[in-house]
């Protein structure tokens, strides 16, 4: 008699204890899967409720949109982009873009290449603005531009190797009725490649070289430099076949990041030290999401929690329903035990876009 009654009071005192518990002794992991699911102007409510809740509201806030992954069909008008946040796919029709091949991407817009006419040109897909180039031919160049063609800083700039030591440098602007071309003696071999591993950054365009030497070229001084960088150490076995497509190179806020993939190990990461001029290998991103593709690659901040401090590549799986991403959280690609050869896709299949604030006007 004394047990039950013993198990009556605890039964009671649990029962008042869960009575008195509020929303805000939910667990953090808890919070932060909800809230990472509201609209920001929900989040931002809830933030203010209380202390616990503005940290796990602020923790997983999405401020920017990711980039999306736009496809580039075999035949067809047809145009695919996949939402790697929101994991959805949507389709524009731009007859516009038939016959040609794209270069690079910036602030939503495509530089495009048609090989048989030579013509270079900017296109906008969610408003179809076109801006043309003159004329040039772009089979073996890296090609890459500064700024959007709507803007007066806006510079095209390719560089092809002549030899190991001597480059063609090419570059134009929007308005230009030619492009100009210098060729320049490399102080360091620098041999280039189709697969783009170009950056513009801090005004400058950086270009990695097949064998990760790093060249820059000044556009306003116009000087072309190769750093006297040793390249970036690579992974066990990374010079197989084809290795030269497993690099990506991006840049975020003034500095250089290189990535280093195979199909027997996780991603490395290198990050240029400007002041020691020496790569530094890099275990976190701080919060930071990289976005590779083999004609540019993209950072961005403040996106949802899940997709922080990771890199997305450029492939889908599971129809559609998964991007190929690796967490330095947790040291593993998503989805596990996929094939990483790169060697198996057209480098001018995809490439990452920066899609437009607001998605009714052009979907």
């Amino acid at each position: 008699m004394v047990a039950m009654d013993s198990v009556r009071v605890t039964t009671n005192c649990k029962r008042e204890k869960l009575e008195l518990q509020t929303w805000s002794d939910l667990p953090t992991e808890l919070l932060e899967l909800i809230f990472c699911r509201l609209t920001l102007e929900d989040n931002i409510h809830a933030s203010v409720v209380c202390k616990r809740w503005h940290t796990a509201a602020i923790s997983v806030r999405v401020v920017n949109q990711s980039p999306w992954l736009m496809y580039f069909p075999r035949c067809g008008n047809f145009y695919e982009l996949y939402d790697p946040a929101q994991r959805k796919t949507y389709s524009l029709e731009l007859p516009e873009l038939y016959g040609s091949r794209v270069c690079y991407t910036k602030d939503g817009w495509l530089l495009l290449f048609r090989p048989r006419t030579h013509r270079v040109f900017f296109f906008n897909p969610f408003t179809k603005q076109v801006i043309k180039l003159p004329r040039f031919e772009l089979t073996y160049q890296i090609v890459a531009f500064s700024a959007p063609p709507t803007s007066t800083s806006c510079i095209v700039f390719t560089v092809k190797h002549i030899s190991p030591t001597i480059v063609a440098i090419s570059n134009c602007h929007p308005g230009a009725t030619e492009w100009v071309t210098v060729n320049y003696q490399n102080r360091l071999p620098f041999v280039s490649s189709i697969w783009n591993k170009i950056v513009f950054c801090s005004g400058l365009f950086y270009c990695l070289s097949l064998t990760g030497w790093l060249g820059v070229f000044d556009p306003v001084e116009r000087t072309w430099n190769v750093l006297v960088v040793p390249p970036p150490k690579c992974p066990e076995n990374f010079f197989a076949k084809n290795w030269w497509k497993g690099k990506f190179m991006s840049e975020h806020n003034g500095d250089i990041l290189v990535i280093y993939t195979c199909c027997n190990g996780n991603p490395i990461i290198f990050k240029l030290n400007q002041s020691q001029m020496m790569w530094k290998e890099m275990k976190t991103l701080d919060g930071v999401t990289l976005f590779a593709s083999f004609l540019s690659s993209h950072s961005r901040t403040d996106l949802p929690g899940i997709m922080r401090n990771s890199i997305y590549f450029s492939k889908v799986r599971f129809f559609g329903k998964r991007c190929i991403s690796y967490s330095l959280d947790d040291c593993r690609y998503y989805p596990r035990k996929q094939c990483h050869d790169w060697g198996e896709q057209d480098p001018f299949e995809n490439i990452w876009i920066e899609p437009p604030e607001d998605l009714s006007i052009s979907l």
